[in-house]
């Protein structure tokens, strides 16, 4: 059973300021997108299934929907902020997503294989999308609850142009996720790399640092666990207008309570992306480069 490519494209970037999933980056138009699902077809990836808002439905329809269909099935679901368990009451005044894990949930009638989890505005490489649908193939019945997560180096997935946020990993000997901490505001400062802490103090982080860039691998298992930790987030932030549900928090709770495992696949690739508006020239310029060296053909889709 091949496994199914889950992105996550429902968030608006505010940051960058307009639609950045959509943003063209290739030299025939194309978004970063198109280079993750170009390589998840070729590491053997079976189908393709977008979260997005139900306001930019069109325009997904318009740039994705044809061209990607003569090449891998494509389905998408919307993530909405009244998309919560029945019988739960929220804020009549919550305009703001309720975050990644619930991003997921939104897909759980049409996900019934393994599947990969990724941004829709990250580049991951090719590699990343090799082990992963390696992996996801090895599974058996009795590791349904071990998961996966693409581990990378926080060296190498830094903007020039801001803060970033990412998921700091810690794995034991034998290469399992032992905690996955979200850290914000992690930028250079002085020559190295650093974050504030909840009361403002700044600490640095090495170079080497294993940090998650939201690749993740599940089986369909991780829809019913997490389902049952986002009634609980629900009812404990019923008022909330920006409390969110991410896939870090929903993964410490489940390896806290040993319900499952996470087996963290490290890539040594520099990662980029357009986190702001100013990232989007060194990502053309990184994309030119791949195409020269053959990883690319210049039109993705017409070879």
């Amino acid at each position: 059973m091949k496994p199914t490519l889950l992105v996550l494209a429902a968030g608006m970037g505010s940051r960058y300021g307009s639609l950045k999933q959509i943003d063209p980056v290739g030299p025939s138009g194309e978004t970063i997108i198109d280079y993750s699902i170009y390589d998840a077809i070729r590491a053997g990836f079976g189908k393709v299934v977008f979260i997005i808002r139900k306001s930019f439905e069109q325009d997904f329809k318009d740039i994705f929907i044809s061209k990607l269909q003569p090449h891998i099935p494509v389905e998408y679901v919307f993530q909405e902020i009244d998309r919560v368990p029945a019988g739960l009451a929220i804020s009549a005044e919550r305009t703001k997503p309720w975050g990644t894990a619930h991003a997921i949930l939104m897909a759980s009638d049409i996900i019934l294989e393994p599947f990969a989890v990724i941004n829709g505005d990250d580049f991951y490489g090719a590699g990343a999308f090799k082990t992963m649908a390696d992996y996801l193939g090895s599974l058996t019945e009795s590791q349904q609850t071990q998961y996966s997560l693409v581990g990378y180096q926080v060296g190498n997935t830094m903007s020039d142009h801001g803060t970033v946020s990412r998921g700091v990993c810690m794995a034991d000997e034998n290469g399992f996720l032992v905690s996955v901490t979200e850290r914000t505001n992690i930028q250079y400062v002085n020559g190295g790399i650093a974050y504030q802490d909840a009361d403002g103090t700044v600490a640095f982080l090495e170079p080497e640092t294993l940090v998650s860039m939201n690749f993740w691998g599940f089986t369909p298992e991780y829809f019913k666990q997490t389902e049952l930790l986002f009634t609980e987030f629900v009812k404990a932030n019923s008022d909330s207008l920006k409390a969110e549900f991410y896939i870090p928090s929903a993964i410490d709770n489940l390896i806290n309570r040993s319900e499952a495992s996470v087996k963290v696949l490290r890539s040594d690739a520099k990662w980029f992306g357009v986190t702001y508006k100013e990232d989007k020239p060194l990502v053309i310029e990184k994309l030119a480069q791949l195409i020269k060296a053959g990883i690319y053909p210049a039109q993705l889709w017409n070879e």
